[in-house]
Parts: C-alpha cells; structure tokens; sequence
C-alpha cells in the first residue's frame, strides 16, 4: 500500500485525528515502580524488578478479580488508560474495521442438522446474535422446537462462553457448559427435554462431558484450585451425587473425555504433550471401574478409536514419530496384543481418526494442510486431496452407521463450508455454504505457500493472503504471525479480521515455524527444549524471506503472535529490533524464566516436557533465561509494542505482559509500550463481536504504526 493510501485511510491528511493525536503526545506513560526481587538458581542470581506485579493471591484473583491487591489493580487501570489515550487517533480506524468486519460478517453458512434417530439437531445465530441458538426437530421434518438461547444466556454478564452443547443419546436431555469468567471454570447445565426444567450441573468443570449409553449418568472432569484438570466423577444424569472415577496425582498431566463414534466406549485420557496414557469405560455398564489400557511410559503417546468389533490405536511406539495405526481386540486391548496396521509415513503426522460402520477414516498432515484417507472395509485406502494452497479441515459429529462424514473446509480466502463426504467414493457434496457478496468473492484474493531457508537450510513454509493483483514491489506493509510451540499447526482458517485488514492493502502472512508440526512431529522436535531458539530465527528467516519477496520491507513488518506465538515475537523482537515496524502480543508468554520456575503454576509441571525444567537442570535454565523475552530486552531502539491481556487469563498471567511492557518501556526507546488489560475475561473467547473490537483495536495499533502515528503520540 502507497503512504498516501495508508494516511487516506486515517482519516484525510490525517486532519480529522490531528486533535487526538495531541492529545495521545501529552499523555504521560505510567512509571513502574521497581521494587526488586532476588532470585538464586544453580548459583545464578536474578533480580525482577517488576515481581510484585504478580499478585500473592494470582490463584484467587483468577477466580474472582475482586480480590486482586488495589495497588495492582491501580496500576493496570492506570497502563490501560494510557493505552486508550495514546491510540485514541485510532479510533477512526478501529471503527472502519470494525465496520468492515462486520459486513463480512452476514449470515452464517446454516449448520446442517445432525440427525441421530428420531430428531435432527441444528444450531443457528439470530440476527445480530453472537451466542447461537440450539434446535432440533423431528428427523422426518416438522416443526423446531428451541433447546437453548445462548444469547439469552449470555445477558448481563461481562464474559460469556460456552462449550460442548450436545444430546444425550435418549435423547432426553440437552447439556452445555458456561463460563462466565474467563477463567475457563465451566459449570454444566442439563434441560429435561420433557418438562423444560434446566437442571444446575456440576460446578468448576473442565468444560468436557460425555454421556453413558442410556443417558443415565453424566461424566465430567473436575478443575482444580490450581486450574488443572485432575479428577473424572460421574453423576445421575438428572441430579444426585458425583462418583470419583478417577483422580490425576501426577501434576505433569491433564485429564480429557471423549467418546468413541460409536458411543461403545468412553475415552479417560491423561496426557501432556510428549506422554499419554487411556482408560476405558464402558458406555453401557458406566458404574463399572475404568480401565487401564497401557500405563504410561516418558515419550510414548497414544490414542484408541472404536472400530467395529476392535479398537484401533494412534501410537509413536517403536519410534514412529508422524505416528502409525495399530489394532487390539475389545476384551484385551493391552500393548502386548497391539498388531500392527498402517505403518508411520514420515512427514505425513495422522492427527485424527474416526471410525464408521462402512468404513475408517484418518487425518494426516502434510506440510501444514490436512488431507483425509478413507479406509474401506476391504482394506484400500482412498485419499480424499483438496487444492487451497492452504486451508483448515475439522471433521463434525457423524452417526457411526451413517454413509458419508461431514466436515468443514476453509482456508483464509474462503469461509467455513460443510461438506460430506461419501464413504465409499470420496465424492464431496456441499452441504451448506455462506453467501458473499461479489465484492468479497474468494478470487479476488490471492492465495501462496512459499518457503523461507533457514541458516540450517531447513524449508519453512509461509502461507501467504493478499489482494489480487498486489505488486511484490516492497511497498505493502505486511503483517507476519505465528505460533511455533506444543507441536500445535497454525490453522490457516477464514478470519474476517485478516481478510479486513487484507482490504487495505496489507499482506497477511504465517510463519509456520518448527515447534509446530506443519511437517511432522519431527517439526516440533526440532524446536523443543534445548533447541527452542530454532523458531525464533525461523521466525526471522521468515520475515526476510517475504522482504527479499516483495511482501514488505524492513521497518514495514508488523509482528503478531498468541500466547506461546508471544513468545515467539518477543523472543525476535529483542534479536533484531531493527526488523519490525511494530510488535503485537496478544496474552503473550514471555516471563518465561519465572513461570517455568514456578512450580504452584498448573501449567508449569505440565509442559517441562516441551521447555525444560529450569529448576532441575542447569542447562535448561541458562537456555531459558538467554531467550525469555522478559529477561533480554536490550538497551537501545525498538518499535511500537502493543500487549493485550485479561486479569482472568488462567494460562499466561496478566503480570507477565505488565512486567514485559514495564522493562520495555524502562530500557528502550523509540515508539510507545502499550499494556491493554481488561478486567474481565480471560486467555480469549467473549463471543464473536469482543474478538472482532479486539482484532479491530490490534491492527487499527499496526496501521497507525506503520503510518507514522507511533512517532506522533510516542
């Protein structure tokens, strides 16, 4: 984009923010008291100066932000009143993308009904909603009939989620979980289908819960003071008292439970990222003892699906690090009895599976795409291709002796579409598919998959999304986001916000770094513990390989990243200011060296498998703490940084981008430090329209960056 389409897009030669930007250049940056804490590790002694930032009490406050220190609450409502006034030139921008965002928005494609026996379960948005409806109807057709109005629901509170809406297999019941928090404490209701009473279910829940076969008994997984995941009760689906199924001690694993698409089995898993193990529950005797099918051994995960008369098993036993596909008998399902059935392809990591009465179906993906082969009872594997550059594919709920599976396919240019897909053929139907205007049309945008080399001369692939017929000539500011940790693909889905910001000429990019697993596990091995430096200068590979591409120019490169993805651009950011024109973290990692000394943090004992345990290894601390972002900043010039967080945010603390922005703004110069805090709510989530102010607030801050404004209201 030319500087002049940039500033016409501010507002005409800036005359109508001239104003607010006088007003952002008097606002004073508050001072951060340092009050400085000694820390001695291994011998190495480190002083925080902005510890006392993090709350005594993190725990409660997370539950109730009532309780947090007034001195705290203070100084987080003083940081985001200073933010407010520095981008209040934005404001003009943030409601041209916010209005923009909203007439992408329209109607979305009508969620094709599920039709279980007798009824047929669908859910909607009405006008203007951005909670859902949930409906069903008689299978043959008729009249609906309103199970829940989320919307309704959602009314007067500040934060509101839900989760996992779904039928009882008696189809008597209807449950979902809500959070109105933030903090990821779900309580779980039920509606009597018969008599319309809505039944209080179990409270602080992990938000997962799966029925028994007749739909008596509901299991749900309980979270803990400590925010973790630890215990498996089951309760009379219609009140009565919970039963312990099973409790959690190791506090380096999560507890989740699913069930099988048969509805046989019902799957206890405790996992983290390297390490997993199941226990079986039979959906038709649910007060009988879950089962233990294989105990859990350091580096060895896996998982069971229910097929026909036996289960198959996703494992990374014998070294199969993209994961091959076994098989065991339902009666003794145990490791000695595991046969061997699809072996391991390298670089093509089978993510999902599903079993169907004709047929097995798995997801693998092959340089950060999805692709689906269909195992037909005959024993021959048909791949069903699809030809985005990139796009994202989640299989849907499908009855187990239905003839087809629907999915959702999109990819940045093109929204979410239902399709299913024949069993027997591979042959794809549309299902349903939203309606856009000509103007909004999926050609008129361009779609790539490039490659930057790394310095080891590694391929890391970028996804790309630009205007149609935009020049590579260097002139368009780019946006470059990431993620690159827990072995996590970044998911090139539809964004209304990217394609928004797309519009204005910008090009939007992903660095699909190692530390995910775009191209296999190995992708996330190469980029673990000790060698977890390697996304950062992939990152940085990345970025330069866009420039060299025409996609931007240095000092004309905004960098984004999400949670861990903070970690990433915080990490870059501090080797090579020079780079960025600006630096987003939204609820970003990056006191780093802290929290994973931090034992009493529920994720912490969880993920040393991913980090390194910096209290046990000398080496994994000196590797910490010569990356934490928090802990490197360098004296000298760095960019605009803009931090977003929530006092609720159970999984990366508010105090870590406080105390971020706080030894920014002390160290460096150049353009503002910004921390946007919200009272309420937590890591993400609020409903369509919050997530939309916020995109709409993050890359009104980019423009404005990029613009010069930086430079007006630092």
């Amino acid at each position: 984009m030319k500087r002049r389409t940039l500033l016409g897009f501010l507002g005409a030669a800036f005359t109508p923010v001239a104003a607010l930007a006088a007003r952002a250049a008097a606002a004073l940056a508050p001072v951060t008291p340092t009050r400085p804490a000694r820390t001695e590790q291994f011998g190495r002694l480190r002083i925080d100066d902005y510890a006392w930032l993090k709350p005594a009490n993190w725990k409660e406050v997370w539950r109730d932000n009532s309780r947090l220190d007034p001195a705290i609450r203070d100084y987080l409502a003083r940081e985001d009143a200073y933010a407010a006034a520095v981008l209040a030139p934005t404001a003009p921008i943030q409601a041209r993308l916010l209005a923009a965002m909203k007439a992408r928005l329209g109607p979305d494609a009508a969620t094709p009904a599920l039709v279980d026996g007798p009824f047929a379960y669908l859910n909607r948005f009405a006008p203007g909603a951005t909670q859902p409806q949930h409906l069903r109807r008689p299978a043959a057709g008729g009249t609906e009939t309103l199970l829940v109005d989320l919307q309704a629901r959602a009314a007067g509170h500040a934060f509101f989620n839900a989760e996992g809406a779904a039928h009882s297999p008696d189809h008597g019941l209807f449950a979902w979980a809500e959070d109105v928090t933030g903090a990821e404490k779900y309580q779980i209701f039920l509606k009597d289908l018969a008599t319309g009473q809505i039944i209080d279910g179990p409270k602080d829940a992990f938000g997962d819960f799966v029925f028994s076969a007749d739909g008596a008994w509901l299991f749900w997984t309980w979270r803990d003071a400590d925010s973790r995941p630890s215990k498996v009760f089951r309760r009379p689906s219609r009140g009565g008292p919970d039963t312990l199924v099973y409790a959690e001690a190791d506090p380096g694993f999560l507890l989740t439970l699913t069930a099988s698409n048969s509805r046989r089995w019902l799957f206890l898993s405790a996992w983290n990222d390297v390490t997993s193990e199941v226990r079986l529950i039979d959906a038709r005797a649910p007060e009988a003892p879950a089962v233990l099918v294989e105990p859990r051994t350091a580096g060895h995960k896996y998982s069971l699906e229910h097929w026909r008369d036996h289960f198959v098993v996703l494992t990374n036993a014998d070294g199969a690090v993209d994961f091959k596909l076994m098989t065991a008998p339902e009666a003794t399902p145990g490791r000695a009895q595991w046969q061997g059935w699809r072996p391991e392809q390298p670089g093509r990591t089978i993510i999902d599976m599903r079993g169907f009465a004709d047929g097995f179906l798995r997801v693998e993906r092959v340089e950060g795409n999805p692709t689906l082969v269909i195992t037909s009872l005959s024993g021959a594997d048909a791949p069903v291709a699809f030809d985005e550059a990139a796009y994202e594919l989640s299989l849907q709920a499908s009855p187990y002796d239905g003839r087809a599976i629907t999915v959702t396919y999109e990819s940045p240019r093109q929204p979410r579409a239902w399709l299913s897909i024949d069993l027997a053929s591979g042959a794809r139907t549309v299902l349903a598919r939203p309606p856009l205007a000509p103007a909004l049309a999926p050609d008129r945008y361009d779609l790539k998959r490039i490659h930057a080399r790394a310095g080891d001369g590694a391929e890391v692939p970028i996804t790309v999304l630009c205007r149609k017929g935009l020049k590579p000539d260097g002139r368009a500011p780019l946006l470059l986001t990431g993620y690159g940790a827990y072995g996590d693909s970044y998911a090139t889905g539809y964004s209304i916000p990217n394609l928004a910001l797309v519009d204005q000429g910008w090009v939007w990019a992903v660095a699909h770094v190692r530390g995910g697993s775009e191209k296999g596990r190995g992708w996330f091995e190469a980029a673990r513990a000790l060698k977890k430096k390697t996304s950062f200068t992939d990152f940085i590979a990345c970025a330069e390989a866009l420039i060299a591409a025409g996609y931007g120019a240095r000092g004309r490169v905004v960098a984004h990243g999400y949670s861990a993805g903070g970690l990433l651009v915080g990490a870059a950011l501090n080797l090579r200011p020079d780079l960025w024109g600006a630096v987003i973290g939204q609820a970003p990692f990056v006191d780093m060296l802290n929290t994973m000394s931090d034992t009493t943090h529920p994720l912490v004992p969880l993920t040393w498998p991913v980090w390194g345990n910096p209290l046990a290894d000398v080496a994994v601390y000196d590797y910490i703490a010569s990356y934490s972002p928090y802990e490197n900043v360098q004296a000298g010039v760095y960019p605009p940084v803009l931090a977003t967080t929530a006092v609720g945010d159970d999984r990366v603390g508010f105090w870590e981008p406080a105390k971020w922005i706080a030894a920014l703004r002390a160290r460096t110069r150049g353009g503002p430090k910004l921390l946007a805090c919200r009272m309420a709510g937590g890591h993400g989530g609020g409903g369509r329209m919050a997530e939309l102010e916020l995109s709409a607030r993050m890359y009104a801050f980019a423009i404005w960056a990029l613009a010069g404004g930086a430079r007006r209201g630092a």
